[in-house]
């Protein structure tokens, strides 16, 4: 089985999730190609071998540099062909994942995306995905002989499986009529650590009282070195901005750890975080909703608790 793996790349930097990718495409045996498109680190690149890549492709055309999902889904069907590739294996992304559906129209292959475990290939070829924002799963057969699989974040581990590799460029022939779409201007969100690649997040929600109270929280991130985020009223309050939003219609999330901090736990705030490793609330409410959806959960005041839990993970260090 010949595997194609597209590396998504922010700035010039390999997206961490595209790296998860590649693992779980290693993890799938077969022959495992990576592909980035527009400009990417050296080193960057070849270091995606680490994780199962056999071969690395670079299509460097400054062209590809604009994240335009026609022009990268024609540049991706192109490459399954040339390099014979069964499956195509992306990220489920903003970007990914709108791509995903193109190629599979462009090749006529069987396409899923919020796929989570490997595929079970002992009666066919079946993923198991999530569906329902979470709240469920689907066990679905691809029937046709090319397949693409947009995985959700965490659906493999991420560890070296190689050693670096070598990059060979791959030349493109890009067409014209896929750049109808332009892109006018782009709005990207600022931090350290941005919530989507973010291992931790730490959140808070209308129970931190308004936004001169939020430096208690921001120390506690500061600590644990994790993104912060917050509910939808904080952000339509103005108390964060709006690239913290997390819910269904804000950011969704999964890191390995989620502690929401004064949040009640509606039903689209857990849309959002429900993927997420291991959850932590804390609320002065021992009724909040929050509480039925978390691994563990802290009744009491937050402006008590942060403190003393911000100095515990610093004496921990």
């Amino acid at each position: 089985m010949n595997i194609l793996v597209f590396v998504e790349t922010s700035e010039g930097k390999i997206r961490k999730t595209s790296l998860e990718a590649v693992a779980y495409a290693h993890g799938m045996g077969g022959t495992v190609t990576a592909i980035a498109l527009g400009a990417a680190d050296a080193n960057e690149l070849q270091a995606i071998g680490k994780y199962g890549a056999s071969k690395i492709l670079h299509a460097a055309d400054t062209k590809l540099n604009e994240h335009v999902i026609q022009v990268y889904s024609s540049v991706l069907a192109k490459a399954m062909q040339d390099e014979n590739a069964d499956v195509l294996v992306l990220a489920n992304s903003s970007l990914g994942t709108p791509v995903a559906a193109k190629v599979a129209i462009k090749t006529g292959a069987s396409f899923a995306s919020n796929v989570s475990e490997l595929p079970n290939t002992s009666g066919g070829f079946v993923v198991k995905r999530s569906i329902y924002t979470g709240k469920a799963f689907a066990h679905v057969e691809l029937k046709s002989p090319k397949k693409v699989i947009a995985i959700r974040k965490n659906a493999a581990e991420l560890k070296e499986t190689g050693s670096v590799g070598s990059v060979t460029n791959y030349v493109v022939t890009l067409n014209d009529a896929d750049f109808n779409t332009k892109t006018i201007s782009t709005e990207k969100a600022t931090g350290e650590i941005l919530l989507p690649e973010a291992e931790i997040v730490v959140s808070g929600g209308r129970g931190m009282k308004g936004p001169e109270h939020w430096g208690i929280l921001l120390d506690l991130a500061k600590a644990l070195h994790a993104a912060t985020g917050c509910s939808k009223p904080v952000s339509d309050m103005g108390w964060r901005p709006h690239h913290e939003h997390v819910g269904q219609t804000g950011v969704k999330v999964a890191p390995q750890l989620y502690i929401a901090i004064g949040i009640s736990g509606a039903i689209q705030h857990l849309a959002g975080v429900n993927s997420s490793k291991c959850i932590v609330v804390i609320n002065k409410d021992a009724d909040a909703p929050f509480f039925k959806a978390a691994d563990y959960g802290i009744v009491g005041d937050a402006f008590d608790i942060l403190p003393k839990l911000t100095a515990a993970v610093l004496a921990a260090k």
